[in-house]
Order: structure tokens, then sequence, then C-alpha cells
């Protein structure tokens, strides 16, 4: 039987959301191994002059646990 974790990740982008996803699991994958799924959550864009200068995403990561 395997075991699955959820951990909650914020991450962010110069460029778009979908970027900011990628940096999220690209983050996440750094010391999280065996990755199922990632779950955007909540979408932020912060604005300056009326133009998008980031854009960032809270996401929970889905992995399993392997049994020992």
């Amino acid at each position: 039987m395997s075991i699955v974790k959820v951990i909650e990740v914020i991450a962010s982008s110069e460029n778009s959301f979908e970027d900011a996803v990628h940096n999220a699991l690209k983050e996440a994958s750094k010391s999280v191994k065996n990755i199922d799924s990632i779950y955007v959550k909540h979408f932020k864009a912060n604005v300056k002059d009326n133009k998008i200068i980031s854009y960032g995403v809270n996401a929970k990561i889905s992995f399993r646990v392997n049994e020992s």
C-alpha cells in the first residue's frame, strides 16, 4: 500500500502563471521524489503602473511515500 502526502508551496514568475506552476514543480522536485500531481489552489498577479509585473500561484503537490 502506498501513502500519498501533500505539501503546499508558493511560487512566482515574471512571465506567466504557467511558468509559475513550472517553477513550483521544479523547486519541489529538488527535495521531493515521486511527485504525482500538482493542484493550483490560487492565482495572484502583482501590478505596478497598470501592468502585471509578476504572477504567483499557491499549489498543492502530491507525492507517493515509499514503504521501507
